[in-house]
């Protein structure tokens, strides 16, 4: 089915709208993927509050016009589609969620990812994928500055016990 010209307007401005406003983007090759699957993968992102949308290419680029995902455009080839991590506290959820779908789905292939005018292709976007959410960050933080003062705990009941028991 042709799409009219205001339908293809009314898209970009869409995809635009969450392309600005994203922190990440990562594209994906859906071909060979049946539709059941991916709803499961649609469902996955509506959990972890990513946006994922199938695109045309073409509409696609325009899109990404004036915002930071620019660099994806020579990955835009085939049947894609796109997810876009949206929340500030898990900027890597669109990579991880396409990362766990592709061990799962053989057909489904990573194209490219890009976070913070950065470009990652193919298997570099577990770099994304890795980043830490805010929760994890946040207890990343409290355990290397809970460190040292725990080790100076320990050194100071040691040299407690060690004069109590030069004393006896």
């Amino acid at each position: 089915m042709a799409l009219l010209i205001e339908d293809k307007k009314q898209i970009v401005a869409e995809v635009n709208e969450v392309a600005s406003k994203a922190f990440s983007a990562v594209v994906a090759d859906y071909q060979g993927m049946s539709v059941e699957q991916l709803t499961a993968l649609r469902v996955e992102a509506r959990k972890l509050g990513v946006t994922t949308r199938v695109v045309r290419n073409t509409l696609a680029k325009r899109a990404f016009q004036d915002t930071q995902f620019t660099i994806l455009n020579d990955n835009l080839v085939g049947p894609t589609i796109l997810a876009f991590s949206t929340s500030e506290d898990d900027m890597g959820a669109a990579a991880r969620l396409f990362e766990e779908f592709a061990k799962t789905n053989k057909a489904f292939e990573l194209k490219a990812a890009a976070f913070d005018g950065k470009l990652y292709k193919g298997a570099e976007v577990s770099v994304i994928a890795n980043l830490p959410n805010q929760e994890k960050a946040l207890t990343m933080l409290a355990n290397v500055l809970q460190a040292p003062i725990s080790k100076l705990g320990r050194l100071i009941t040691a040299l407690k016990e060690k004069n109590e028991s030069e004393a006896a």
